[in-house]
């Protein structure tokens, strides 16, 4: 071979002896083929094959494998963020003339997706009270093919009791999917308690650095899985395994993250709620809604809590913001860094509630000295009542 052509192809090297602790990063567009009929054939692969690299490569392959091993579900499509994973999941199951149900506490852009996409395509939706566990069979109607379910419900903190909205609807054929990025699967397993579709962001505590858009969507039936991949392959999604890898990294800190996180979270709720501050929401507490429910099907807390604040306080919350020196400000959630995030749900909300008209400071513990976060919280805390925001904590 000439020069030009040694350039182009990558001599073969063995790889006898060679063994490595981390998951090779493949990178593929093109997947070639031994001989002409393989290729003519490829259709004929199975979805655990590979075909072009819009559908995988072995690095994926790793992820979906270790997310259904977790989840114990029998195979797991990964998708380029939480949102895509919902938005596959309902254009999935969903044809005109249909009807699905979400909870009122769903993440907003659940709402706006439903309002603006689903809707205007003849896909009917309605939205559910937080909590209404089997009451959820009041809502249906005879056009209902799914009942979506957040739990907790996004910012305010709901658990909705899962295993009875399943059991109505598996009486009357409907599917059923989760939200479950609050808990992730080492805190609570939608699969077992009989959900159709677990989806998560991996963006959050799988991903666990900030660094990264990516969501997952883990189901009990090869049906399921194909559907969704056939969905998925006519829209023409795919990810990308450099961010796949950077997941798999992240997931191999995800227990003692989360173990910490949680720990840290509960610990300071519990003292906000003693200090007064306004009503936290955050399930491991006994005054949160649904809390008996989380004790008997969570396997325990992640580290996102909030507080209601009071009217009085929102004078001055920019101050106190700007005050901090731990926490960042900022979305999302889950990764090394403290954050806090003011909300606001009363424009993607149904169902009233006095907290919905009040801001909402969403908290996300990360890895920080908790005494760190205690004398930041002081700090803040001082501000937003109007004191001098010296620090107590030690």
């Amino acid at each position: 071979m000439r020069d030009a052509t040694l350039s182009v192809h990558h001599p073969a090297v063995s790889e006898d002896g060679y063994a490595a602790l981390s998951v090779p990063t493949h990178r593929a567009s093109t997947i070639v083929f031994p001989d002409a009929q393989a290729y003519a054939t490829r259709g004929k692969r199975s979805l655990d094959g590979y075909s072009y690299g819009l559908h995988g490569t072995p690095t994926q392959k790793v992820l979906e494998a270790q997310l259904s091993a977790l989840e114990g579900a029998e195979r797991t499509v990964i998708l380029p963020s939480g949102q895509a994973a919902i938005a596959i999941t309902f254009l999935t199951v969903l044809a005109a003339g249909d009807h699905v149900l979400i909870p009122d506490t769903a993440y907003p852009p659940v709402v706006g997706f439903c309002r603006n996409y689903l809707a205007p395509r003849g896909i009917d939706w309605s939205v559910y009270a937080p909590g209404i566990g089997a009451g959820i069979e009041a809502e249906i109607r005879a056009e209902t093919k799914l009942i979506w379910m957040e739990s907790p419900g996004s910012t305010t903190m709901e658990v909705e009791d899962v295993p009875a909205i399943v059991q109505v609807a598996k009486a009357k054929g409907i599917l059923t999917g989760i939200d479950n990025t609050w808990a992730t699967p080492l805190l609570f397993k939608p699969i077992s308690h009989g959900v159709d579709f677990s989806m998560q962001a991996l963006t959050k505590y799988p991903g666990g650095h900030s660094d990264l858009l990516l969501g997952s969507v883990s189901v009990g039936s090869l049906e399921h899985r194909q559907r969704l991949r056939d969905t998925m392959r006519m829209l023409g999604l795919g990810v990308s395994p450099d961010t796949v890898g950077l997941v798999l990294r992240g997931m191999e800190t995800m227990a003692m993250r989360l173990s910490h996180m949680g720990r840290v979270a509960t610990e300071i709720a519990e003292e906000l709620q003693d200090r007064g501050v306004g009503e936290v929401l955050f399930p491991a507490l006994p005054s949160c809604q649904g809390h008996e429910i989380w004790k008997r099907d969570f396997a325990g807390a992640s580290g996102l809590l909030s507080v209601v604040l009071p009217e009085a306080a929102e004078a001055n919350l920019d101050a106190a913001l700007d005050a901090l020196e731990v926490f960042a400000i900022g979305a999302s959630w889950g990764g090394t860094r403290s954050l806090m995030a003011p909300m606001s749900v009363a424009g993607s909300r149904a169902f009233p509630h006095g907290r919905n008209d009040r801001t909402i400071l969403r908290i996300s513990i990360g890895l920080e000295d908790p005494r760190d976060l205690r004398q930041d919280l002081d700090r803040f805390f001082g501000i937003l009542s109007g004191a001098d925001g010296k620090t107590t904590a030690g």
